[in-house]
């Protein structure tokens, strides 16, 4: 047996139930590699405060960094995100050495009335996303926003005792946990651009991890088409100078050999935003999304930020 299957893959993940599962379908293509694995379940600060939204807790690194030292120490090999809750830069003795192939990325309206629409009045709609608070603001109006905090399992029993009216969240992890019986509305591309990762599976490692061991693990996991999209949105994020807690957006797709990317950002209350779309080669898939964070910012997206920034000093 080589020796890069001579020991373990030793994989950091969150405790919630989503992140396990991430985590275990992980582990599962890994043994099917011929790895045996052990997982080192981790609590982070984002899993931990839950009194507060996000933008107050300082969402950078948020769900990741406790993983991240983790893979410092050698304590673990690699690490499983959401991809869109990874920061836009990372450290740098660390790299995302995979994207796994993406779900479908749109968000969705979860409710235990099958009726529900989000054109009623005076309906109160939990999420725990800046943009899509921002986004309810712009094309619902009507609807009253309101935080929501904890894993999935958590958000739906808040549901389920009337807190809320229903809840957005992404499709993947809605998908995931078997929970598509309460969807009672899948959101539209064309105005709920998902945040830059929404829906892959993000793998993370120390760079001193041994060269062959990841690349046996990188082409055990990683989806090429994704990793493209990503390597797009998530150049766009880094030069917006956002991660999770601004309400920015973007989603590359991959066509004969060319990235096109839709992305921008939208002010909390929803009355300004600013949007591009541009298309170049693949291989260009970093540039172009520096191209397109540039535009933004250009186009009035800094000054966007400016005030969104200013509001929350």
């Amino acid at each position: 047996m080589s020796d890069i299957y001579s020991k373990p893959v030793r994989i950091a993940t969150r405790g919630s139930r989503l992140a396990l599962w991430q985590t275990h379908f992980v582990a599962e293509k890994l043994r099917a590699a011929g790895f045996e694995v052990e997982i080192e379940v981790i609590n982070t600060r984002g899993d931990m405060v839950l009194d507060r939204s996000l933008d107050k807790i300082g969402a950078k690194g948020v769900f990741t960094e406790e993983l991240e030292e983790s893979l410092r120490s050698g304590a673990t090999d690699i690490a499983v995100h959401s991809a869109k809750d990874m920061q836009s830069v990372l450290p740098d003795d660390l790299e995302l050495l995979a994207f796994m192939e993406r779900e479908q990325v749109n968000d969705v309206v979860i409710s235990f009335d099958s009726q529900f629409s989000l054109d009623r009045e005076q309906i109160v709609v939990g999420t725990s996303s800046t943009r899509r608070r921002a986004l309810l603001e712009r094309y619902y109006p009507n609807v009253i926003a309101s935080e929501c905090r904890g894993n999935l399992q958590t958000r739906i029993q808040k549901l389920k005792e009337g807190q809320y009216d229903a809840i957005l969240l992404a499709y993947a992890g809605v998908h995931r946990m078997q929970y598509n019986h309460l969807v009672t509305e899948i959101l539209p591309l064309d105005k709920f651009v998902p945040a830059a990762g929404q829906g892959s599976i993000a793998i993370e490692c120390a760079k001193t991890l041994d060269l062959n061991r990841k690349i046996a693990i990188k082409n055990c996991l990683d989806h090429e088409e994704t990793h493209l999209c990503l390597l797009a949105e998530r150049a766009f994020l880094r030069t917006m100078e956002g991660g999770c807690s601004i309400p920015s957006f973007a989603l590359a797709t991959l066509e004969d050999g060319k990235i096109q990317i839709n992305g921008g950002v939208v002010s909390l209350n929803g009355q300004q935003m600013v949007t591009d779309r541009l298309e170049a080669p693949a291989i260009d898939a970093v540039l172009l999304g520096e191209k397109l964070g540039s535009n933004i910012l250009q186009m009035g997206g800094d000054k966007i930020l400016a005030e969104i920034r200013a509001q929350r000093a």
